[in-house]
């Protein structure tokens, strides 16, 4: 009985301390985010330390937008190529949840949380991605503005 009561008391907890994704927030998902890490539905870790691409997301005020994969340069300046996924922004059941298309595929995540600097994604097998905030690397002091 007393092994009920806590499992019932963190879960509570758990479901209370989760960030609400308001209509506001979705603002902050636009820009370069680079993976930090993977979360297994095991409570395994994939930790990555440095990423060759970032993830560049835009979305526009109606919700909609797309998704491009993006290499920094050491310039500041990035290589860009023509493929993305189109994107939409949708409300549900209290939750956020972002839907991809591509013209071969099309899928969903959960947006767990979203600040200025981290963005989580969970996917429909469980695995939570866990992402910082990045910009432009310029290790070339060269006086020039980065793009």
């Amino acid at each position: 009985m007393k092994n009920t009561f806590g499992i019932l008391f963190l879960s509570l907890l758990f479901i209370s301390c989760q960030q609400k994704i308001k209509p506001e927030d979705i603002s902050k998902i636009n820009g370069y985010w680079e993976i930090e890490k993977v979360v297994f539905d095991q409570g395994k870790d994939k930790e990555y330390g440095i990423n060759e691409s970032y993830d560049y997301f835009q979305i526009e005020k109606n919700n909609t937008g797309f998704r491009k994969k993006v290499v920094p340069q050491l310039d500041g300046t990035f290589v860009v190529n023509n493929s993305q996924e189109s994107v939409k922004v949708r409300f549900k059941d209290n939750k956020a949840f972002i839907d991809y298309a591509t013209p071969y595929a099309k899928w969903s995540e959960e947006l767990v949380a979203i600040s200025n600097d981290e963005l989580v994604l969970k996917n429909a097998q469980k695995k939570e991605y866990h992402y910082k905030k990045a910009g432009p690397i310029h290790i070339l002091d060269d006086g020039k503005k980065t793009k």
